[in-house]
């Protein structure tokens, strides 16, 4: 059994960063999590905030942009590798990472990447949904996601082979590649150069004897993850949280990161449009038109009493506003949008008020014009309407006009051969 093996690459528990400053605004380390990004800018957000703290205005600026630039996984890597300067020039390669006009320097006078490969590769990043309510994007909630990922072996620590067990491989000694002469002429010669067939372009070869006894040369093992997911309040739906390093591992390459999309599940009650909650409300004519006074629970539970003015009419339809009673704002929690309800009016069952009676309720009303009639006009009285009855009956007359049509072509038939 022949397994491919590469270098085994050692992660320091220093991060070198070029600046230090956005980290040193949250009193975070460079190698701080995410999560521990997160705790120290709700931290300094609540302490700072322009309605508790109106003369830290500038001071709440610093500690938002901090956390813009931070929380953002393309962007903290491009601000660690060139700081600043990085983020204004925005020079990175099609990874998002950043670049130096010194870097092509390094591919041709030494220390360039082995085989071809930056020394910064990293692994692929794996997405995963989590389901949400609303009231989890509304108050906001921590929630345990448990995942299963690769880890390097922590046995032969990523060889794949026991100590000594990884030799340079003896077909390209240790190149990776094969060469192969095509053609020869005086002064001429045609070679084509090919990954090598035996390790494949690794340079190194695992003989079977020397296999790592606990990750049998996969150089890597599975490994359960618990990762703590804090959805903070007012973030949306699809919205996306990177955990840097928390994907697989790989020997070679840096691991790559976890990205955790929320879904928010549908509402029996509440829709949310942008920082709005969008509600139903279904109430009698006697709301409608003598003044409403219903309740609505909210999405943290409380209990609101919804008034309208007395004389002022609520029509099927009508759309009223309860101001800063939405969604909270992203990362402005104290902010909320409105609450938008769209009223319904449910008119009264036939017969719920006597006939009697009807002439009192209309001297309530506006007067309404009486039309003015010719002398031949006809009174005609309403009646209900069942669109299923009324074409059950043009069924029923059809069938009967196209049996009289039958019986009198039959009878035409007769008249002819007798």
């Amino acid at each position: 059994m022949r397994v491919l093996g590469t270098p085994t690459i050692t992660r320091t528990e220093q991060k070198m960063v070029k600046e230090t400053a956005y980290y040193d605004i949250l009193g975070v380390p460079p190698a701080a999590s995410f999560e521990e990004i997160k705790r120290a800018f709700r931290r300094l957000a609540l302490k700072y905030h322009p309605d508790k703290n109106p003369n830290a205005g500038e001071k709440f600026k610093q500690i938002s942009k901090a956390y813009e630039i931070l929380s953002d996984s393309r962007k903290r890597d491009l601000y660690d590798r060139g700081g600043e300067s990085a983020l204004k020039d925005g020079r990175c390669d099609r990874r998002g990472h950043y670049t130096s006009p010194m870097d092509i320097f390094s591919v041709f006078f030494g220390g360039g990447p082995r085989n071809g490969f930056r020394g910064d590769r990293r692994g692929k990043t794996v997405t995963h949904y989590l389901p949400v309510s609303l009231e989890d994007l509304y108050n906001g909630a921590t929630r345990k996601l448990s995942l299963q990922k690769n880890v390097i072996c922590p046995k032969c620590k990523g060889s794949g082979a026991r100590h000594g067990g990884v030799v340079k491989c003896p077909k390209c000694h240790g190149t990776g590649v094969e060469r192969h002469i095509l053609g020869q002429m005086p002064g001429i010669m045609h070679s084509l150069q090919t990954t090598c067939s035996e390790c494949h372009g690794v340079g190194e070869y695992i003989r079977s004897r020397d296999l790592c006894r606990v990750c049998s040369g996969r150089k890597v093992v599975r490994e359960k993850k618990i990762l703590t997911v804090h959805i903070d309040k007012g973030m949306k739906n699809r919205h996306k949280m990177t955990f840097h390093g928390e994907g697989d591992q790989s020997p070679g390459l840096h691991p790559g990161d976890v990205v955790i999309v929320l879904e928010q599940k549908e509402h029996p009650i509440f829709q949310r449009k942008g920082n709005d909650l969008v509600m139903k409300m279904e109430i009698g004519l006697a709301d409608a038109l003598c003044a409403c006074r219903q309740k609505v629970q909210t999405l943290d539970r409380r209990t609101i009493l919804i008034t309208s003015q007395p004389g002022k009419v609520i029509q099927p339809g009508d759309i009223k506003c309860i101001p800063k009673e939405g969604m909270p704002v992203y990362r402005d929690p104290f902010e909320k949008g409105n609450l938008l309800i769209h009223f319904e009016v449910k008119f009264p069952d036939p017969g719920w008020i006597p006939v009697d009676n009807l002439k009192q309720l209309q001297e309530l009303f506006p007067s309404r014009p009486r039309p003015t009639l010719p002398e031949d006009t006809e009174e005609v009285t309403l009646s209900s309407y069942d669109p299923h009855e009324a074409h059950k009956h043009g069924g029923r007359r059809e069938v009967y006009e196209e049996d009289k049509e039958d019986e009198s072509h039959h009878h035409s038939m007769q008249c002819q051969t007798s």
